[in-house]
């Protein structure tokens, strides 16, 4: 049985560990012929030979790199049918903490990145399931269950991953409208078991977290495996009438009442 993105071509963005790393494995293991971009290229082409992927350096606040590396998708593979805009960091400090360097810092990598790889993905996906057939391509950003509440330790990233979901919706319709074949939706992860959580956490270096399997306690952390299974939905035929929305994947998290 074909997997559920089978001979699609997908890149991911900070692909090397923690979500991305998941979504990698995750899209390769239904189908997806998959490159793995990060800073970290040494890391990011030991996960692409671990699932028989492709390998590209990517630093996603560059114009030119975008440019350059959708240009070796295009001569290597033809076009793109799912991009996963996941690359990300987060640094914990309050309004009166942060600098406007770190404020820019976190535009630059998780709303200019988001930015610029929609803008090159672009025409390398518009049309192609004329080519490959099916319910179209995909483009999947990363935004954030921070940027629905109110955390006041990060509203530099609580800025950023709300203009990934405000600037989703606008890329959504935009797609709709000129008839390219192509959605965009967000995903909105809360806590996972990733090693930017464990971070800042204070458990940097130690070995991740055994989440268990089967239904989860209200608060425990999510397993990088639990967004990746939805990315793969939202990559998929399956979720063709889904378009311009963020998506929850919190446990609940967001739609619990807070007293």
């Amino acid at each position: 049985m074909a997997g559920r993105v089978e001979g699609r071509v997908a890149l991911v963005t900070g692909g090397a560990m923690g979500l991305g790393k998941a979504d990698c494995e995750r899209l390769a293991a239904e189908g997806a012929k998959v490159i793995v971009t990060d800073r970290e290229v040494e890391m990011a082409h030991q996960v692409a030979d671990s699932i028989g992927g492709d390998a590209m350096a990517l630093d996603v606040t560059d114009e030119q790199q975008w440019k350059d590396v959708m240009h070796a998708v295009q001569e290597r593979h033809g076009g793109l049918d799912i991009l996963v805009n996941n690359a990300g960091n987060v640094i914990f400090e309050n309004i009166e903490d942060c600098s406007l360097d770190h404020f820019k810092l976190h535009l630059d990598i998780h709303v200019v990145g988001t930015f610029l790889g929609c803008k090159y993905a672009l025409p390398l996906m518009k049309n192609r399931h004329e080519k490959v057939g099916g319910g179209g391509s995909s483009i999947i950003n990363m935004a954030s269950t921070a940027a629905l509440m109110g955390y006041g330790a990060i509203p530099a990233y609580t800025a950023a991953k709300g203009g990934i979901s405000s600037m989703t919706r606008s890329i959504a319709i935009h797609c709709q409208d000129e008839g390219y074949g192509i959605r965009c939706n967000a995903l909105a992860p809360g806590g996972i078991e990733t090693p930017m959580v464990m971070e800042v956490s204070g458990r940097a270096g130690e070995n991740p977290m055994d989440i268990p399997a089967g239904p989860l306690p209200q608060d425990g952390l999510g397993d990088p495996r639990d967004v990746a299974g939805c990315v793969l939905f939202l990559a998929s035929d399956d979720a063709r009438f889904l378009n311009g929305l963020t998506i929850p994947v919190d446990n609940g998290l967001d739609a619990r009442p807070h007293h």
